[in-house]
């Protein structure tokens, strides 16, 4: 392991110790004080997924697999089930293109999120969430690591509803080094990413990162808002946005695997931003929302710092998940 993977999974491992402690902690204690695997052992294994917010679809895919792979494999030693579920927990994530990851395939099967496709200039990535998830942070820690990796950033402020919004924002790209394209208060969001795609047609920038609204009126008018700023930037730029990603608050559980589901039907998000990760005992939902949505992590947030939004490696999670 190089230096930075080495940083990273340091890293991954603080952010991740409540959840840990949650869900690997009691796994690892309740294995120690069993010899053998029996249909007792995996039912507790069950509750425990279950109480780290994995949810009950993914709990019961997990154990299954389990099942199959204990009677296949003729596994009998209870300690031999820790490797198990590590290789069944990692084959759950969709890596970056899509497909099913197998846990054989390590890390490099994902497709890294911070690759700008050269087919295309501006690579156009829209920002989607509701309200205090974490998504203007979310967006200038995700416009820090494409400064970082050398590219040219551009910030389109298109929340225009919520009070501070753009104040907000403007100090997270002045935090990155990145501009920001904005207006005032109450324009038309789809108007605001025009001119700044328009803009980053003009300069030649590498990646336009479009802020939205976390919440109008009612639902409806929230995601057919998010739908005409798709229209308006395919007309400028055929095939953008390229990226929408879901940002979603780690902490609320399950409730983030509702609110993927429902934005997934109105904006087809092609990937998610899991901010909060190192505050909360429940991070069992990674696993939950990609497999049961079969949309692929992005990116994670592990801290506060501007570069604590890491590039999502299922290997590492999961080594850094499974740590003593």
């Amino acid at each position: 392991m190089g230096f930075f993977d080495a940083l990273k999974l340091s890293r991954l491992k603080e952010g991740l110790a409540r959840t840990r402690e949650s869900l690997v902690g009691k796994v690892q204690r309740m294995l120690a004080s069993r010899s053998t695997i029996d249909d007792d052992l995996l039912e507790s294994l069950e509750e425990i997924l279950l109480a780290a917010d994995v949810g009950v679809a993914t709990s019961t895919r997990l154990i299954g697999r389990l099942k199959e792979r204990v009677k296949k494999e003729k596994y009998e030693d209870a300690k031999e089930l820790e490797r198990i579920l590590m290789e069944e927990i990692q084959e759950l994530f969709t890596n970056g293109s899509g497909g099913e990851a197998s846990p054989s395939a390590g890390s490099a099967a994902a497709v890294d999120p911070m690759d700008v496709p050269s087919g295309h200039r501006p690579h156009v990535i829209m920002i989607v969430g509701v309200n205090g998830v974490g998504k203007t942070t979310s967006i200038g820690k995700l416009a820090h690591a494409f400064k970082e990796s050398g590219k040219s950033v551009m910030i389109a402020a298109a929340d225009t509803f919520r009070a501070a919004a753009n104040e907000q924002l403007e100090i997270w790209a002045r935090r990155a080094g990145v501009e920001i394209i904005q207006q005032k208060q109450g324009s038309d969001p789809a108007a605001v990413a025009f001119d700044a795609l328009s803009a980053a047609l003009a300069r030649g920038t590498d990646v336009v990162i479009i802020d939205t609204a976390g919440r109008l009126h009612t639902k409806v008018n929230l995601m057919e808002e998010l739908k005409k700023i798709g229209r308006v930037l395919h007309k400028l730029a055929p095939g953008a946005p390229h990226e929408v990603l879901l940002v979603l608050d780690a902490s609320t559980g399950q409730n983030a695997v509702r609110q993927a589901k429902e934005f997934s039907k109105s904006v087809g998000v092609t990937g998610l931003i899991l901010t909060k990760l190192d505050g909360t005992a429940k991070g069992g939902v990674v696993m939950s929302i990609s497999s049961e949505l079969g949309i692929p992590v992005k990116f994670i947030g592990v801290g506060e710092q501007i570069d604590d939004l890491q590039p999502f490696d299922r290997k590492l999670f999961v080594d850094a998940l499974f740590a003593r």
